[in-house]
């Protein structure tokens, strides 16, 4: 039989912290965006527009390592404070590489690496 891959991420719009049960030991670990260049001061009160579109494609190469992560499993959970969970599974929908995943979300607060932990064990009811 073959068993079912699961990955918990707590996230916000800079961190990820990626929670997987496997083989009776929890695995964590963390992605973080940098911080996005912007250049001169001068620049940034001339063109909010393109201080926006530099923000909007960081982002986007944030959301891209996820989802290179997200690949190998076949249930996740996206839960956080932030709507960074919200925006990823929405471009996760129209990727029809995600069809076969299960992927839902859930509001949380800001967490310790314990209470992640027992989130995701709870949400997929896991026994380590």
């Amino acid at each position: 039989m073959k068993s079912i891959k699961q990955l918990g991420i707590w996230m916000d719009h800079s961190v990820a912290e990626l929670i997987e049960f496997s083989n009776k030991k929890v695995i964590k670990k963390t992605l973080k965006i940098a911080p996005a260049f912007l250049g001169p001061l001068e620049n940034l009160r001339l063109n909010e527009s393109l201080i926006n579109n530099k923000e909007q494609n960081h982002l986007s190469d944030f959301y891209k390592k996820i989802s290179d992560v997200i690949k190998n499993y076949d249930e996740v959970l996206l839960y956080g404070p932030t709507h960074a969970k919200t925006e990823l599974f929405n471009q996760l929908k129209q990727d029809v590489h995600f069809d076969s995943i299960k992927i839902d979300i859930q509001s949380a607060d800001k967490m310790t690496n314990n209470q992640q932990e027992a989130f995701v064990r709870k949400y997929f009811e896991v026994e380590i």
